[in-house]
């Protein structure tokens, strides 16, 4: 049965609007009154997981000193977030960290007195500080970072796929010749930033562009006597169409590469490696060419056949991260062969070189799942596998644990005892990495368990590994089970473009803000 809801998001789409970036669409009764809009005193729980993408709009709803833009006055929520999205968050967390993740790549070379520099634009900046240093806020001693930004005020980052790689490469190149740094990290973010939008030709520019920057770091590297690594955190266009033809925006399954280029030696090919190993190994890698004993904690193994043969203590290294580089079959759904990289290729055929797994199970996901830039550059650092936080849930639905979670009984008994309003908020997906309906579905069925009948449900939709116009799909899904466990009712539609930003771009969240509060938007008679 075709609900107003998914009719609206139907209409959407033929108004050219997709999932990523769906305006508003907002429930309201036949006196045209939004309906199930955030009041003062009501209960949220924001069941999204990964949590980078989830801070400011936590901040909007839950923060008392609030300056980006105009809020609705005296309107204070009881809040809970699945996970820990920042620490300094006032909310209560369901499922928060097990203890800080100790001796990652980070940690031990701060503890070695090694300096190094982190280099990306803003896009990705978050991954190779936060992700890459075991989710830790702060850097460690010795660690700077540079951050440069990703262009603003675009309608969609496909009118500019060269993002900002240039400026990336140029802080490089520039800090390269210093040899106080033993190590840079550098994340260039194109190919997966861009393999996420449905323009092929964006595509491709944003290949040759990472392509292009990675013959600039590589001769600069040699020039200045670096090591070079080369490798990614997971796939994206390298298996860019579905059999059918359509495009799979999502990532991917496939392995990435990881090349070698010891620029410190005399014969840059010098160094052999294993075939095939995990990001995990990465870390292992790095400070056995460094010299600096491997933490207990990290059990990945060093992707070095051998270890290098003396006068290597002053060696410096450059892990440069080609986000979303997977290496795929070529055919036609190959975006990088596609477009061409002969940079890349060229360092393939001249260099040591492996295969590394970045998804399921090897980045602490669930069997057959595809990676992610979260998983990646946590595993990358770390060194070791991490169980991420969906499998932990996955887990607790299984034996049950989830059903007796304080921080959701408590909010659920409270929302029932005071008669107000339960609000669930997140992404509505059964791939995104931030979010799943089985979790969404289990709060439903603990609602209905405990005796809740005002459920509002806000889904964010985003067509991320996701077939075209998915969104209507997974919301008829959402009303499906409401009418299964008779608790529920979904009362906004956005895109995640909206509501799930991480660049400071107050006026985005802000929209997402009047919609779920005010209930600006495309009003729908339900």
């Amino acid at each position: 049965m075709e609900t107003a809801i998914v009719k609206a998001v139907k209409d959407a789409y033929r108004s050219g609007q997709e999932d990523e970036a769906l305006l508003p669409i907002v429930a309201v009764d036949r006196d045209g009154r939004p309906i199930g809009r955030l009041q003062n005193g009501e209960h949220v729980i924001f069941y999204d997981i990964r949590g980078e993408r989830e801070v400011e709009l936590t901040q909007t709803l839950t923060e008392r000193e609030f300056s980006h833009f105009e809020r609705k006055p005296d309107t204070l929520l009881n809040f809970a977030t699945m996970i820990e999205y920042h620490s300094e968050l006032n909310t209560d967390v369901a499922f928060p960290p097990e203890g800080r993740i100790q001796n990652t790549l980070g940690e031990v070379l701060s503890k070695n007195g090694i300096r190094s520099l982190k280099i990306a634009e803003s896009e990705k900046a978050i991954h190779i500080t936060y992700f890459m240093n075991g989710k830790n806020e702060r850097p460690f001693p010795g660690e700077e970072r540079i951050v440069v930004p990703t262009p603003e005020g675009l309608d969609s980052y496909a009118d500019r796929p060269e993002l900002s790689a240039e400026g990336v490469t140029d802080e490089l190149v520039k800090h390269l010749p210093d040899p106080s740094y033993r190590l840079f990290v550098v994340n260039l973010a194109n190919v997966d930033v861009i393999g996420h939008i449905e323009n092929g030709e964006a595509v491709c520019v944003a290949v040759r562009t990472v392509d292009a920057q990675l013959g600039r770091i590589a001769e600069a590297c040699q020039k200045n006597n670096v090591t070079l690594m080369v490798t990614a955190d997971h796939g994206t266009v390298e298996d860019w169409l579905y059999p059918d033809g359509t495009v799979n925006t999502g990532h991917t399954k496939s392995p990435v590469p990881f090349i070698l280029e010891d620029f410190s030696a005399s014969d840059a090919s010098g160094l052999r490696l294993r075939d095939e190993g995990e990001l995990s190994d990465i870390a292992p890698t790095i400070l056995e060419l460094l010299d600096v004993k491997k933490p207990e904690e990290m059990t990945g193994r060093s992707l070095l056949v051998r270890p290098p043969i003396g006068g290597h203590g002053n060696r410096r290294i450059c892990l440069l991260i080609l986000d979303g580089w997977g290496v795929g079959e070529e055919n036609e759904g190959n975006m990088i062969c596609r477009a061409g990289s002969p940079h890349f290729d060229k360092q393939l055929r001249d260099f040591p070189h492996a295969l590394l797994q970045a998804s399921g199970e090897a980045v602490g996901m669930p069997e057959g799942t595809v990676g992610n830039s979260e998983a990646g550059h946590l595993h990358i650092g770390a060194g070791r596998r991490i169980l991420l936080d969906r499998v932990k849930i996955d887990r607790a639905i299984a034996d049950g644990g989830f059903f007796r979670n304080t921080a959701f009984t408590r909010i659920m008994d409270r929302a029932r005892s005071e008669d107000k309003a339960l609000h669930l908020m997140g992404i509505v997906s059964f791939y995104s990495s931030h979010g799943t309906l089985d979790h969404l579905f289990a709060l439903m069925r603990m609602a209905a368990e405990r005796g809740l009948r005002k459920v509002f449900i806000h889904s964010l939709i985003g067509r991320r590994g996701e077939r075209p116009e998915s969104g209507s799909i997974y919301v008829s899904k959402v009303e499906d089970m409401c009418r299964k466990l008779g608790v529920g009712q979904v009362v906004t539609v956005m895109g995640r473009y909206w509501a799930l930003d991480r660049e400071e771009n107050w006026d985005l969240v802000e929209k997402a803000y009047r919609a779920l509060v005010f209930g600006d938007g495309t009003p729908v008679l339900v």
